[in-house]
């Protein structure tokens, strides 16, 4: 029974909140030791860019060349600048984040209970909690009702430990049943998870295999950039003699190496992304869920609230005293009705439960004086055993009750009915679970007094009847289904309910394989190479507890499946921690379920995994079409940088950092914001899950951004000797070499837009970034081909139209055999 919430104490007032947070600080268990503006700017002070851009700098400075310096100077800024803003930018969205997933506590202040942040409790806070929460603070029990607590975290016992008034109590662990008001004691660093935990600050996020691969992809290209560099430094100082001008173009040439632009392009698509999913109703613990979710293989989904509808209604009773069933609304016979009434009173007094709630409402619907006549509780056994039952001792018309509810087999096991009594109850159960009813026992005894038995199945019960419950499924249920079936993930219903209860439902939304069933008890006694087996191609398990949903997901991740996982209530957490991705219920589901899982969804709609599913699978594709702009542009420009050089062209170092801070910072924004704008592609959703493992920093995909870079190559370095052959001046040749790389740029980024579809079709999908970014560029070199200083600056001079037309051919053609490439390959399939 939850305890009321009015109670007497008027808890905490305003002033005594302030004091106590003065005194004692907020509840966190670590203290925040830089903003968030300081840590970004060192971050990005530390980045090889940046580094890069300064010792180039400092090399300006020292030849006297105030002009390039100064540019350069400018040039940091901006780097910083955007570096910065889409920092900011992620952070905003994951404070967003974070503020919509911050634990919330009922705290009675000044008389009136709400709820307030789990950070801003104070010791002293009159703080309620019920089953399912997690405890925010320590403190001591003043008020309970059946409370206990599994205190595993901190003790390694799995068994819950029952509380009394004035025992103590410790933030992190979580409130196995009852309920209870504390006294907050001690928060944050001063709570016992506080002292004995303080390393937990230093445990770091696993790292997803994608974040792992851009890790060392990024690396790599660091330490090839470190022997270019080298390389590049010494043949110029080779040929020149000047170690500092040799210097400089080792310095641009590393610039132009590192792409710098994959890990920032990578926080930026995560964090953006868990905030758009935010705002359709699918919240992410962390960002990098994001982009796990287009790999998962498996949904393993509850069935109660997740594929039925989250409300209950009792449809129909078995009278066991006259062995028939009996409708519900309707009348009740002198003994149907006891069936009803003790199955009411077997619940809780202020019910949360959908089944209880539905029980309350018939028997005050059937028999309202009934109803509205107090039954105080004298004794309460909690939800126990495998399958659970319950037991409420109360008080009823001056005379002792006891009434038990729950799973029919542990009914039948406490009541030891006639062999064929309990097979027809067993017949009638299976009838009514048929049909889809979720079906309880209900039973009754006689109190011998004066205390009560240790354990609830130690009474003298008789049995009493059947209470049948409706639960339909949602009407989008099948559609959901459906689009799960469609993206090549499988379905897999896990519940507590009776097999065939689970199995009529699962019928019902047309789960294919339906047919195929596994029970708990099935479940644990299988070996673990079996339970492989037949968890793969198992679709229903029903009659499920903690232990065996756990070690189904275990048995599926262990066959290689990715698995997503939903769940609600307490006993749920294990399996959704488990799990690939766990995915809690917002509304219904827990605090313990929530904490425990890495998505929540806010309408306990399971549609919402479909449109999280499609968002991974977006941002995924989007990324990679991100890494493969930035792999291929980067090849012309080192190469544009180092061929001529170790070629012997009589005109060697064209470029200087300059140019390449240019690129950079046109390459940048492009990468990070434009194509993380990008639509999904039709038909995203009709490919199967990719393997969580796979890479397309490797292999064929790879292979084919390295030749669209050689391609671009092509196409630059051509200009750059066609012009040099032509006898052009330096000035003229760097400045049609330079126009062909930006035309090249602007070419790639449109071509990259899809992998499979022409040019001429990602044209008319709208992205109005992308457009922004490109006519950004474009404009930005008509600046430095047209207006004189900025002419100057880059060493640019007038050049034709007519050669200007020529560049853009010549991109046009270096990058343009990639269009020829998807058609060939989309003919191909297409036969």
């Amino acid at each position: 029974m939850p305890l009321a919430s009015n109670s007497s104490a008027p808890g905490l007032t305003a002033a005594a909140v302030v004091a106590a947070r003065a005194a004692h600080g907020r509840n966190v268990l670590t203290a925040a030791t830089h903003s968030g503006l300081l840590a970004t700017l060192r971050e990005v002070i530390t980045e090889p860019m940046f580094v890069l851009l300064l010792a180039a700098c400092a090399v300006y400075i020292g030849l006297g060349e105030a002009a390039e310096a100064i540019t350069l100077g400018v040039a940091l800024l901006a780097v910083a600048g955007i570096s910065v803003y889409q920092q900011i930018r992620s952070d905003r969205a994951l404070g967003a984040l974070r503020e919509l997933t911050q634990p919330r506590a009922q705290v009675r202040r000044d008389g009136v209970v709400a709820p307030v942040p789990v950070e801003d409790l104070v010791v002293g806070d009159a703080v309620l909690v019920a089953e399912g929460n997690r405890l925010p603070a320590d403190g001591t029990v003043t008020e309970l009702n059946d409370f206990s607590v599994d205190e595993a975290i901190l003790t390694g016992e799995a068994v819950p430990v029952a509380k009394a008034v004035g025992d103590p109590v410790f933030a992190g662990t979580s409130t196995a049943a009852g309920s209870a008001w504390l006294t907050v004691t001690a928060v944050g660093a001063g709570t016992k998870l506080g002292r004995i935990g303080e390393s937990m600050a230093a445990i770091i996020t696993e790292k997803t295999p994608l974040q792992l691969q851009v890790s060392r992809f990024v690396l790599r290209m660091a330490w090839v950039g470190v022997g270019a560099f080298a390389l590049v430094w010494g043949v110029n100082y080779v040929h020149s003699g000047n170690w500092v001008t040799a210097l400089l173009f080792g310095l641009t040439l590393a610039m132009s190496i590192l792409p710098e632009e994959i890990p920032v392009a990578f926080s930026s698509f995560m964090a953006l992304g868990a905030a758009r999913l935010s705002r359709l109703g699918v919240l992410t613990k962390q960002p990098q869920t994001v982009e796990s979710l287009g790999s998962a293989t498996v949904i393993c989904a509850d069935k109660t609230g997740t594929l039925t509808q989250e409300g209950m209604r009792v449809r129909q009773l078995y009278d066991g005293a006259t062995a028939s069933l009996v409708p519900v609304p309707g009348p009740l016979g002198p003994t149907a009705a006891p069936v009803l009434a003790y199955a009411r009173w077997a619940s809780e007094t202020e019910p949360f439960d959908a089944m209880e709630k539905a029980i309350v409402e018939a028997f005050a619907t059937a028999d309202p004086a009934a109803a509205a006549a107090p039954a105080p509780m004298l004794h309460e056994y909690p939800l126990a055993g495998t399958p659970p039952m319950m037991t409420h001792v109360r008080q009823v018309n001056g005379a002792v009750c006891v009434a038990g509810k729950g799973a029919v087999e542990h009914i039948l096991a406490v009541c030891h009915p006639m062999p064929a009594v309990a097979e027809e109850i067993r017949r009638v159960t299976r009838e009514l679970s048929g049909q889809g009813y979720r079906v309880l026992g209900v039973a009754w005894a006689q109190h011998a007094g004066p205390g009560f038995p240790a354990e609830q199945d130690d009474f003298a019960w008789e049995f009493l009847g059947l209470v049948a419950l409706e639960n339909p499924p949602k009407a989008n249920a099948a559609a959901v289904i459906q689009d799960f079936l469609a993206a090549g993930i499988q379905v897999k219903m896990i519940t507590g309910d009776f097999p065939e209860t689970a199995q009529a439902i699962a019928r019902q939304v047309g789960l294919p394989g339906a047919d195929t069933l596994l029970t708990g008890q099935q479940v644990m006694a299988l070996p673990a190479a079996a339970l492989r087996q037949q968890a793969e191609s198992t679709a229903v398990f029903a009659r499920m507890f903690p232990e065996a949903k756990l070690r189904v997901v275990e048995a599926l991740k262990a066959a290689g499946e990715v698995v997503a996982m939903t769940g609600d209530g307490v006993n749920d957490g294990p399996a959704l921690k488990a799990a690939h991705i766990g995915v809690a219920m917002g509304r219904r589901g827990t605090e313990v379920a929530r904490q425990a899982a890495s998505l929540v969804l806010v309408d306990d709609d399971l549609a919402g995994m479909v449109t999280a599913i499609a968002h991974g699978r977006r941002i995924y594709q989007n990324f990679k079409k991100a890494v493969f702009y930035v792999v291929s542009i980067h090849i012309p420009i080192v190469l544009t940088v180092a061929v001529p050089l170790l070629a012997g062209w009589p005109l060697a170092n064209l470029f200087a950092p300059i140019h390449i801070i240019f690129l950079e910072l046109v390459m940048g924004p492009t990468c990070s914001i434009a194509f993380e704008n990008e639509p999904a592609e039709a038909g995203q959703m009709r490919q199967p899950p990719r393997p969580l493992t796979s890479t397309f920093l490797a292999g064929a995909e790879l292979g084919r951004s390295l030749l669209q870079g050689l391609g671009i190559t092509a196409a630059v370095l051509g200009a750059y000797y066609f012009f040099m052959r032509q006898g052009a001046a330096p000035e003229v040749v760097r400045t049609l070499t330079f126009a062909t790389l930006v035309f090249s740029n602007v070419l790639l980024t449109l071509v990259n837009r899809s992998f499979t579809q022409s040019v001429f079709r990602t044209l008319r999908v709208p992205n109005r970034i992308l457009w922004l970014m490109l006519g950004l560029t474009l404009v930005l070199l008509l600046v430095t081909l047209l207006v004189p200083a900025t002419r100057q600056l880059f060493g640019f001079v007038p050049v034709p139209a007519a050669a200007l037309g020529g560049c853009a051919l010549a991109a046009l053609v270096g990058v343009g055999w990639v269009e020829v490439y998807k058609a060939v390959v989309g003919r191909r399939k297409n036969h």
